[in-house]
């Protein structure tokens, strides 16, 4: 699969899942035949989830295909696109941890990441890095951190996988709960940290999802604690 056609793909995968919890459009694109380098025997194309609690989808910690992906958006991409490409032998992964700011992403980049060798690789984190400077919980990660370690992250895979998609999902708040009560310092926040993931995805030719537009518009037909 050229690289035009792979990104066509991996954007119909990502909007095909967010369609599940957010109303997005849907996009149907055929997934034509990739040129991949080489995988274990038996095994397709790797797509691999990142993230903290919204990716995590309180995920089971063993084998269990019946509870690996969680019951998240990474579940909703994993089923339909596994159901609709059964001859592919596509691999999903999520290593999602509840709670992980970008810095926790780093300490276990090489055996939740790197060693699983993906073909595609979809981040979210942001929230609790946004947190941790609202609420001033060590340890702190200052926007300016964010783009260091999370730059650092995306070039140490693509070092490795030349050829690697990553899928850049924006982080995104709502006005429930303790963020309601702290509104403008989280807005003031999260907006940067969107920037950063946006210009990332510029420089790494990523496709980059834009979440926050996507339940802005939810929350036009229900309120934001149904959409949380």
């Amino acid at each position: 699969m050229d690289n035009n056609s792979r990104r066509k793909f991996i954007r119909g995968i990502a909007l095909t899942g967010l369609a599940a919890v957010a109303l997005a459009p849907m996009e149907t694109l055929a997934m034509r035949g990739h040129k991949n380098r080489k995988q274990t025997a038996g095994k397709g194309m790797v797509i691999l989830f990142q993230g903290d609690s919204i990716t995590d989808g309180n995920r089971g910690r063993n084998t269990d295909p019946n509870h690996i992906m969680g019951h998240g958006y990474a579940f909703s991409i994993a089923s339909r696109w596994g159901a609709k490409y059964p001859e592919k032998g596509l691999v999903f992964i999520n290593k999602g941890i509840s709670g992980n700011k970008v810095s926790d992403l780093a300490a276990r980049w090489q055996t939740d990441t790197l060693d699983l060798k993906p073909n595609v690789l979809s981040i979210l984190v942001g929230v609790n890095d946004a947190s941790s400077v609202v609420f001033k919980r060590e340890p702190i990660v200052p926007v300016e951190k964010y783009e260091e370690i999370y730059r650092s992250l995306l070039e140490q895979t693509k070092v490795l996988f030349p050829e690697i998609v990553f899928v850049l999902c924006e982080p995104f708040i709502l006005p429930v709960g303790k963020v309601q009560e702290n509104w403008e310092a989280y807005k003031s926040d999260i907006i940067q940290r969107q920037a950063v993931v946006r210009k990332l995805a510029n420089e790494y030719n990523a496709v980059f999802i834009g979440l926050q537009e996507v339940f802005d518009k939810a929350c036009e037909k229900a309120p934001a604690d149904y959409w949380i």
